[in-house]
């Protein structure tokens, strides 16, 4: 069986990738890079190995075939590399022992993390998806609190007993609801 990548989306991300990967072989190791076909825009699978946490490789999203290998001394520093980023949607960990999984569970900050098993296969309505800091957009797509992301909480409180005056008729202008808000952005 072999693997068949895909091309990405458009020439602007073509491009992008490409810059990414020259960038990566002037700061780490080039590991690997397989071949893409010539037309259309389609990115060599590679892989970078040297990669420190300050590299573009590793601070940046890619969206694309290329894997940067950081090694650590430990647990504790592959949790603090893993946090320090700016992004945190998707974490992946293996581990045999109960009491690291249990550490990783509590500690690592990510929207959606992976113990002992493929870091992607979310299905929306299944299994809710969504990450923090900048990436992943915060709420989880097809979670419970998903729908609040487009909705404005309020509260309408009105004293129902009337007393003195009331006009025969209402004013026919209100402002509807939100314009303020509109115009504070």
């Amino acid at each position: 069986p072999g693997i068949t990548v895909g091309p990405v989306i458009d020439e602007t991300a073509y491009r992008r990738m490409l810059e990414t990967i020259e960038t990566g072989k002037k700061e780490a190791t080039l590991a690997f890079q397989g071949e893409a076909p010539p037309e259309g825009f389609f990115i060599p699978p590679t892989i970078f190995t040297d990669v420190k946490p300050h590299m573009l490789l590793s601070c940046e999203e890619i969206f694309g075939p290329v894997l940067s290998v950081l090694k650590v001394r430990n647990l504790d520093e592959a949790i603090q590399v893993a946090n320090d980023t700016d992004y945190a949607l998707t974490a992946g960990f293996f581990s045999r022992s109960p009491a690291n999984i249990e550490r990783v569970k509590a500690e690592l900050v990510a929207g959606n993390v992976y113990i002992n098993r493929s870091c992607t296969g979310a299905v929306v309505g299944r299994h809710p998806f969504g990450g923090f800091k900048m990436s992943g957009g915060g709420t989880k797509a097809g979670g419970g609190d998903y729908l609040l992301q487009f909705m404005v909480p309020r509260v309408v409180t009105e004293n129902i007993m009337r007393h003195g005056f009331a006009p025969d008729t209402t004013p026919e202008f209100r402002e509807p609801f939100g314009a303020a808000l509109a115009e504070r952005d």
